[in-house]
């Protein structure tokens, strides 16, 4: 089997050792069940990987030896960056988004404010909920081997998500479209460097919003007859791209 990668900071490698504690000890030594002489891959915030062998196994840290280091090896691809512009949805449905939309490679996330979403976060809930966000996509991370953690971020409401830094290619999943489909603005003569794609929340968009995105260039698609849920639709979107430009 091969070695198991982590993504670390470089501020817990000291002496040839890498320790930490915490949620790490805990999927390294009570999920993954990996136990002294197992080999291990450690990467950090530089790009670096770190060869080792966990060395010591304490009731709360965990300690590895590391063999060696060098830069993570490039690899070739085309595929795009994917960003996922999510309408709040209410109870636990960003949980499931967040988890799955890391695992099907999604770059980031942008959730906003939808003018229909049913669940709403105050400014006082901010620090909190992003915080908490970004543990689902780092467990998930690691729950998936990847070597890097999807960023989450917040805009209040579908003004701030419509505006842009520059996707090549910008998409908003509508019900209410009857001319474009997904499949025909994925049909492409080469993958976009970027794909950017808005979600609406439980109540779809409201028709405002989707002038906002379209105005900022976002082209309004759909996927047919069938309307999908939230949670549904950021999965479903992030397969099809993957299987039409993805890296696997």
């Amino acid at each position: 089997m091969s070695a198991r990668r982590f993504m670390i900071t470089s501020r817990a490698i000291r002496d040839g050792y890498a320790s930490f504690d915490g949620e790490l000890f805990n999927h390294i030594v009570r999920v993954l069940r990996l136990s002294p002489g197992d080999d291990v891959q450690l990467i950090d915030e530089n790009g670096v990987v770190h060869y080792g062998i966990i060395d010591q196994v304490a009731k709360e840290w965990v300690a590895v030896k590391i063999t060696a280091s060098g830069p993570v090896a490039d690899s070739i691809s085309i595929a795009p960056r994917i960003t996922i512009c999510q309408a709040l949805p209410k109870g636990e449905k960003i949980n499931l988004i967040l988890q799955k939309g890391t695992e099907l490679g999604a770059h980031d996330f942008w959730l906003f404010g939808g003018r229909r979403s049913v669940a709403k976060l105050r400014d006082s809930q901010q620090d909190s909920k992003l915080e908490r966000w970004k543990r689902i996509t780092a467990e998930a991370s690691r729950q998936c081997g990847r070597i890097d953690i999807p960023d989450v971020s917040w805009r209040p409401s579908a003004v701030e998500a419509a505006n842009d830094a520059g996707h090549e290619l910008r998409l908003i999943m509508w019900e209410g479209e009857r001319d474009h489909s997904l499949k025909e603005s994925l049909s492409v003569g080469s993958p976009p460097s970027s794909v950017i794609v808005a979600i609406g929340p439980e109540g779809g968009f409201d028709p405002l919003e989707v002038r906002h995105f379209s105005q900022r260039g976002f082209q309004p698609v759909s996927l047919g007859t069938r309307i999908l849920r939230t949670e549904t639709a950021s999965i479903a979107i992030l397969a099809i791209i993957q299987y039409t430009w993805g890296d696997t």
